[in-house]
């Protein structure tokens, strides 16, 4: 039995560094000149100059660099594709293995909460804007975040009781605990953000009414419509999207109902965690199955191999045909169809999770944006990844800025 077998659900799966374990870790860096590194991050949190104070004990230091370039830097240290960003950039590959900068990123953070620092302070004396953000995920918290370092009034609007968007409710506690997250978003409500819950913005219509009061919105609602397959059976009871069955089991700690039989329909990150949170869950028998190859599968290989590592199978070039229920219109099993169109697959199924993408709602899709409303995250890129959206939302706010004539922060 492996070790992530034993995990349960809301239990970390990999330990963080201690003081002894960061500075070894730290020390293996080669202090480049260039940091190619802090090259390779989206949202321009500079490893390189963050890694250089822990090797110099200076850790609040370093946290202060990571929270200054990135409201999000705990949770970016967790869900952050390093091995395709800054630890693919760095020059000990060509040694031995990169720096663990994700790891290091964690240290930091914790030794900022720790030590109960506060190292982003909005100024006292507003300059007379006010801006509305929609939706609280990473693209708007981070506009929102440089904002208000530029002495602007902003109101976050989030249509869930819970802020954090696809951290809270779209990624598995295993990998993202809700503490990071709510350490996080505690910094920028620190800033005297307001957060007005529950209430949902109903596309063009609803941002038309909030520029009557605000002097600009930002739009970063992301994608919570899912992509399904228009097959028979679709609408059986026990088949969610991922992001409902994320959601139910993070808004009931995990107190849900599976059965024994689960499958999850897709190949990206979001597949995996639902497949390991099922795992986590107390499922016996859990598979991916994936209309593609292993090779072609857009989540990363560290989240493929953790999921394996649980015993989850991941079979390949199969796409969904059809659901089959009880008498009761519960699911039963699934049936497949090969790639070549003549194999066929069938399995037994209590719950069936598709997770093979994620659009805009209808009321912001092809949204035609009035002058002072600015998009980005999610909603615009497509949907990449959380560090991205951190970088999407600070460029946005640099254009609002533009836009209402206000200088930047330094």
């Amino acid at each position: 039995m492996s070790f992530v077998d034993k995990i349960k659900y809301g239990e970390k799966a990999e330990q963080d560094f201690n003081i002894r374990t960061a500075m070894e870790e730290a020390t293996r860096c080669l202090l480049c000149e260039d940091a190619p590194c802090s090259k390779g991050c989206p949202a321009g949190t500079n490893p390189g100059k963050f890694i250089r104070s822990i090797r110099l004990r200076n850790f609040k230091g370093a946290a202060e660099t990571i929270r200054e370039n990135n409201i999000l830097g705990g949770c970016c240290s967790l869900v952050c594709p390093y091995g395709n960003l800054c630890e693919k950039e760095c020059a000990r590959c060509g040694i031995d293995e990169p720096i663990k900068i994700g790891k290091l990123q964690k240290f930091a953070i914790d030794h900022e909460k720790e030590s109960g620092m506060k190292i982003l302070k909005a100024p006292e004396k507003k300059i007379g804007k006010k801006v509305a953000c929609i939706g609280s995920g990473p693209a708007s918290l981070a506009c929102a975040t440089e904002l208000a370092l530029a002495g602007i009034d902003v109101t976050i609007f989030e249509q869930f009781d819970q802020p954090g968007g696809v951290l809270t409710y779209g990624i598995t506690p295993s990998r993202l605990p809700q503490e990071v997250i709510d350490h996080d978003i505690q910094q920028v409500k620190d800033l005297g953000i307001e957060f007005k819950m529950n209430t949902r913005i109903d596309g063009k219509d609803g941002v038309e009414k909030l520029l009557k009061e605000f002097d600009s919105v930002f739009v970063g609602v992301g994608l919570w419509d899912a992509s399904v397959p228009q097959i028979k059976g679709i609408d059986a009871k026990g088949v969610y999207t991922a992001q409902e069955f994320l959601k139910n089991a993070r808004e009931n700690n995990g107190n849900i109902e599976l059965g024994n039989d689960i499958l999850v329909i897709g190949g990206g990150d979001v597949a995996m965690d639902c497949a390991s949170t099922s795992k986590q869950l107390g499922a016996k028998n859990v598979a991916i199955v994936y209309r593609r190859t292993i090779e072609e599968a857009p989540a990363y290989y560290e989240e493929i191999r953790y999921i394996q590592n649980m015993g989850v199978p991941m079979i390949t070039r199969f796409a969904p045909e059809e659901i089959l229920t009880d008498s009761d219109g519960k699911v039963e099993k699934m049936l497949f169809k090969s790639w070549d169109n003549v194999s066929e697959l069938s399995m037994k199924a209590d719950t069936v999770v598709f997770a093979i993408g994620q659009k805009a709602s209808d009321d912001y899709a092809n949204i035609n944006l009035p002058d002072g409303v600015f998009a980005n995250g999610d909603l615009v890129n497509g949907g990449l990844t959380v560090v991205q959206a951190v970088a999407d939302g600070k460029k946005s706010a640099l254009d609002i800025m533009n836009y209402l004539g206000v200088k930047e922060a330094k």
